[in-house]
């Protein structure tokens, strides 16, 4: 029998083959690759191209949207809602008891020793505000003056105990790494509406988080869904601003010939992450021009800097949350994600750690919360006088709470700190087409867990990508023969929250 032998060249791929065939066969065939490699959204059963892969044409929604941009507010390592939004006098009523055996068998703990384990009420005052009448701690008394715009659940829960479990499982919807975070799902199912910066920004305050940048990750969508961090001093993305003696014309070229190589790389392997390269490539070049712009501040009234608090006095304090200037970056934070939002970025996360108190609570508390209240309450206002609260979501929340028992863990004397609560915790929102003046769920009276209208990480979630329009069952990416979504597989919309 005569040796048959195939002339390499000649071998086409099953992608240059369905392209080059004419066929309906041909072009469903294409469809599925395409989905495959990541390069068909099935969102909207759009290609996606180097202009879309980063992020720079808005796609249609499932539904109409009442949001079209987010501003997430992760305050990580986890705020005490008994001491700040969800008051129990009953807790303090009870300070230094026991609680029964068979609640505290029936808990995980990070530190407290269940055995020894007392009851620690709070030393914070409340207020009602507003016309809803809804309840502030004495630390936050900004945000208790936008009380009818916000929509306060007192009833999440988590199962997670943990910090980077439960981080992630409130970014990306399930605790495991290498997943993409709810600004990626959410650029990937909508695009951008600006040209210029990425649709998916981090900016931080403090210290790091116990996350990382697995809190702001694309995980197996292309890569140009990534949330992309800005800092604090200098150019907010490294290498932004060209080398010294480097002319724009120059590098022009160099981007011009490395899409090029590129482009025909892509054309010999088919690789996703290529389009996505050049994509990048292409958006880094159009923020030299737009970033600039974006940070200069100058062009802010005094009136606004001076409600934010960006040029505040910080106390002088060393502990969890304080970090170089964090009040002044915190509040410059919020007025650069409005600034954002009015450029047409669609996600941005900002993230301030650590309110892990473990230990001295008041005091640390204290100075969290003073440095969050004014500018997290002036960003509402600003946006609602603009115009824009509308259709951009607000959000404050974290991967759990603080439990109602004091920290006992061994080598202390006194309980002056609060462990890991995933059983009940308070998130907050405000626009975006949220019901203010609202507050949903319940937990008894000591704060341990949640009696009425119990949420679950992944309903927030659900209702968060319906606010944008997007059905959290039919925003997937297929990876490794699954189709995946934030919801992982659960989730239920929460239509009482919507006004």
């Amino acid at each position: 029998m005569q040796n048959m032998q195939c002339d390499s060249s000649a071998v086409r791929t099953r992608r240059e083959f369905f392209n080059s065939t004419a066929s309906g066969l041909g072009a469903m065939a294409l469809g599925a690759a395409l989905t495959d490699d990541g390069l068909l959204n099935t969102a909207t059963a759009a290609p996606v191209d180097s202009q879309s892969a980063s992020q720079t044409s808005a796609q249609n929604s499932h539904f109409p949207a009442r949001a079209k941009a987010c501003i997430f507010i992760f305050m990580a390592g986890a705020p005490s809602h008994i001491d700040l939004f969800d008051p129990k006098p009953i807790l303090n009523e009870r300070n230094g008891q026991s609680l029964p055996k068979e609640v505290l068998d029936s808990a995980r703990f990070a530190f407290i020793q269940p055995d020894t384990a007392t009851l620690l009420g709070t030393k914070r005052q409340f207020k009602k505000y507003g016309e809803s009448g809804m309840d502030f701690s004495d630390v936050l008394p900004h945000l208790g003056q936008c009380a009818d715009d916000l929509l306060m659940i007192r009833s999440m829960t988590s199962q997670e105990f943990n910090h980077h479990p439960g981080q992630l499982l409130m970014q990306c919807g399930v605790s495991r790494f290498g997943m993409p975070t709810m600004g990626s799902w959410i650029t990937y199912g909508l695009g951008s509406e600006s040209q210029n910066l990425p649709g998916y920004v981090v900016l931080t305050a403090g210290r790091g988080s116990s996350g990382g940048a697995t809190l702001y990750q694309s995980g197996f969508l292309p890569s140009s869904y990534s949330g992309v961090l800005f800092r604090n001093e200098g150019d907010p993305v490294l290498n932004l601003s060209n080398p010294p003696g480097i002319p724009p014309q120059l590098q022009q070229q160099a981007l011009s010939s490395l899409k090029t190589l590129n482009a025909k790389r892509y054309a010999e392997v088919h690789d996703p992450e290529i389009t996505s390269r050049i994509a990048n490539y292409e958006l880094a070049s159009r923020m030299q021009l737009a970033t600039p712009e974006l940070i200069d501040l100058s062009t802010e009234t005094q009136a606004t800097l001076d409600a934010y608090g960006v040029d505040r006095k910080e106390p002088s304090f060393r502990g969890r949350g304080a970090g170089k200037n964090t009040y002044q970056a915190f509040a410059k934070n919020c007025l650069l994600a409005r600034r954002m939002v009015e450029r047409g970025v669609r996600f941005i996360n900002i993230i301030h750690a650590s309110w892990d108190h473990h230990s001295n609570l008041d005091q640390e508390l204290e100075f969290n919360a003073a440095m969050a209240d004014q500018p997290i309450a002036a960003l509402i206002r600003d946006l609602k006088q603009r115009g824009m609260l509308d259709d951009t979501l607000v959000v404050w929340g974290s991967e759990f709470g603080r439990t109602p028992l004091g920290e006992n863990r061994g080598g202390r004397d006194a309980n002056t700190g609060r462990d890991h609560h995933p059983f009940a915790f308070t998130m907050l929102m405000a626009g975006g087409g949220f019901r203010g003046g609202t507050i949903y769920g319940a937990t008894d009276e000591i704060g341990w867990s949640v009696t009425e209208d119990s949420v679950h990480v992944n309903d927030f979630h659900a209702t968060l990508l319906r606010a944008f329009g997007l059905d959290h069952l039919r925003l997937t990416h297929r990876f490794q023969g699954r189709d995946f979504r934030l919801t992982d597989v659960g989730g239920k919309v929460i239509h009482d929250w919507f006004a």
